[in-house]
């Protein structure tokens, strides 16, 4: 039997990482694992950085850990760009041993995206510009061989609980750092959760199966709004304020059909 608290996409926000940590030393868990996208954005990558490689936690990598260690600097989109300036070697390193993909206990795997592609939602599906539930077959396309009971996954920073029609769970705790965001794979589309809270899980398993916590957490998120507009990310500063994504801050050109390199235009 376990407990563990589930973080993900923590984007270099600190303050947001130590109230939910907070709450987790309150309500307890067995463990802590973190999904990645751990310190990619205009906030404060190498505190984030220097907190994350002191802990015992399993951590795996999300796409902008990868682009941070396999894209030239001067290709990286506007968040990795800005957080690559502020990291040193040792951090840089410490991303590019992160396992991309990772099995605990033989009963949970621990994923970003989907097994495949940590550029991929696994829960959501976009459909002309606007994400929605997937469908249990999109889901079962993108686990592909998995067997776990239980699959972690990240990414789309909106928080979910999931269960198939063969039984297993999906659970994705949602963002602790960044509760909104414009992208441009594999169209333009916002992602919104509608409240700038901090957002973290804690799966439980229990004799009658595992039971799932979709935790939403205030914090003072006034210093990384102001720290956001201090670095010329307005459009952080709106989703940080208030969980939504504001078209005037746009610095993405939504076009019909178009659909540009995933990672390069990326405002997450």
């Amino acid at each position: 039997m376990m407990r563990l608290a589930v973080l993900s996409d923590i984007h270099g926000n600190l303050p947001a990482l130590e109230a939910v940590l907070a709450d987790v030393t309150r309500r307890g868990a067995d463990g802590i694992v973190n999904l990645g996208d751990s310190v990619s954005g205009p906030l404060m990558a190498s505190a984030t950085a220097g907190y994350l490689m002191q802990q015992a936690w399993v951590q795996i990598a999300g796409n902008h850990d990868r682009n941070l260690v396999s894209i030239p600097p001067v290709e990286l989109g506007l968040s990795d760009a800005h957080a690559y300036a502020e990291l040193s070697q040792e951090a840089l390193d410490w991303l590019a041993r992160l396992p991309p993909v990772t099995a605990l206990d033989g009963k949970l795997l621990l994923i970003h995206g989907t097994p495949a592609r940590d550029t991929e939602c696994l829960l959501e599906t976009v459909v002309r510009g606007a994400p929605r539930l997937a469908t249990p077959t999109e889901i079962a396309r993108r686990l592909g061989t998995v067997e776990s009971p239980v699959v972690l996954c990240g990414h789309s920073h909106i928080p979910r609980s999931v269960r198939t029609p063969t039984g297993r769970l999906l659970v994705n705790p949602g963002s602790v750092g960044l509760q909104a965001y414009e992208h441009a794979d594999p169209e333009y589309h916002t992602m919104e959760t509608g409240a700038p809270d901090a957002r973290y899980a804690v799966v439980e398993e229990r004799g009658s199966g595992w039971l799932v916590e979709l935790i939403s957490v205030p914090y003072d998120h006034r210093t990384v709004v102001d720290l956001a507009n201090r670095n010329g990310r307005p459009d952080w500063a709106t989703a940080l304020a208030t969980g939504t994504f504001s078209p005037a801050s746009s610095l993405l050109k939504p076009i019909q059909g178009a659909s540009p390199p995933p990672d390069r235009l990326t405002i997450d």
